[in-house]
């Protein structure tokens, strides 16, 4: 009867681990989270600091980053191509947006492939994340708005659900 009890709690205790999310020790935030670029132009480092050689400038203002770890003010940020680098904190921006991948993407009425298109998004457009189901999230880019299949944008987990 011990051993069943014991096989039973280490069965708990492994699904309550499984479920735990890494946080950052700086905000006690979810790593990896998903982040914008805040600024015009911005700096990813090889290291956290100022004086750390600039690996990649980022030109391009609400670009969807991934926050994978933090220190201090700076976080290690990467893009679609996983190309980044350590980029001061003021620089990011909590607004979640995401990178449309699938050229002409159909952003439709309803989360639906049977709604109708009320707009085409070209591949690299950068769009503001609204709700997510499972599969579709509803973007606005362009003064458009509409829902989108997960598989064509960046910048949101396969099964994440925003409302």
């Amino acid at each position: 009867m011990a051993a069943i009890v014991l096989c039973l709690a280490s069965l708990i205790a492994g699904d309550s681990a499984a479920q735990q999310v890494d946080r950052g020790p700086v905000t006690n935030l979810p790593l990896p989270r998903y982040v914008s670029l805040k600024a015009a132009e911005g700096n990813a480092r090889r290291g956290p600091s100022l004086s750390h050689r600039i690996d990649w400038i980022y030109k391009r203002r609400s670009l969807p980053l991934q926050v994978t770890a933090e220190f201090g003010h700076w976080r290690r940020v990467r893009d679609r191509d996983g190309a980044g680098g350590w980029v001061h904190y003021s620089l990011l921006s909590g607004v979640r947006t995401v990178l449309i991948e699938k050229d002409m993407a159909q952003l439709r009425s309803k989360p639906s492939e049977d709604a109708p298109v009320v707009a085409q998004a070209e591949a690299g457009v950068v769009a503001r994340l609204g709700e997510c189901t499972q599969s579709w999230c509803r973007v606005t880019a362009g003064g458009e708005r509409g829902w989108i299949p997960k598989a064509s944008i960046w910048g949101v987990d396969p099964g994440e659900v925003r409302e």
